[in-house]
């Protein structure tokens, strides 16, 4: 596992370098969810005596759990405050597994391709200025078979504003998405 720790406008001494990669050594052993990487940013905040902290850890499953914290102290308790976010994570993250191998649901995934098409010259000509920008993308995705939780989990894992999913229970595609209020919505196909 690579594990990096570095200041930003801020010299991370020894000892703290030393503490942050045992903490995340530690959590990646406890858990044991495929930690890949884990990185650890330290910087001094707008305010006299305040320190920023941002974790970032890369599962390799291809999900990243991010944790900030600002603390008015010392660096080092900016660490421990994003370290113990990342840690109930981890917690969070493990128990969604083991109660999905107790209830025997598979992870089944299949192949999508996300297509939009490009406007012809002459349509782009029509859209007036203020109009929506133009979304082109071809990208290969996977689509995960879970439960509505499980989906959610990966919403909030992921750090993307909408999931599409395949329901394990009815087996038709869902999608799970971030409202603007900050909840969660969940559109479910009329049959």
């Amino acid at each position: 596992m690579d594990i990096r720790v570095s200041g930003h406008q801020l010299d991370v001494g020894a000892a703290l370098t030393t503490h942050a990669e045992t903490r995340l050594g530690d959590m990646a052993e406890k858990f044991s969810v495929g930690v890949t990487g884990a990185t650890a940013t330290l910087a001094p905040g707008p305010h006299e005596h305040e320190f920023d902290c941002s974790i970032v850890i890369q599962l390799s499953q291809g999900l990243v759990m991010k944790s900030n914290a600002k603390v008015h102290g010392e660096a080092r308790a900016a660490f421990d405050s994003a370290a113990d976010k990342i840690e109930k994570q981890l917690r969070r993250y493990k128990r969604k597994l083991t109660d999905r191998e107790r209830r025997g649901a598979n992870g089944v995934q299949m192949e999508s391709t996300y297509r939009v098409l490009q406007q012809e010259a002459d349509q782009e000509a029509e859209v007036a200025e203020d109009s929506a920008p133009l979304i082109i993308a071809d990208m290969p995705d996977h689509i995960p078979e879970v439960s509505v939780s499980d989906a959610v989990m990966l919403l909030d894992l992921r750090h993307t504003n909408a999931l599409m999913f395949k329901n394990g229970q009815t087996g038709a595609f869902n999608m799970v998405y971030r409202r603007e209020d900050g909840h969660v919505g969940w559109v479910e196909p009329g049959k």
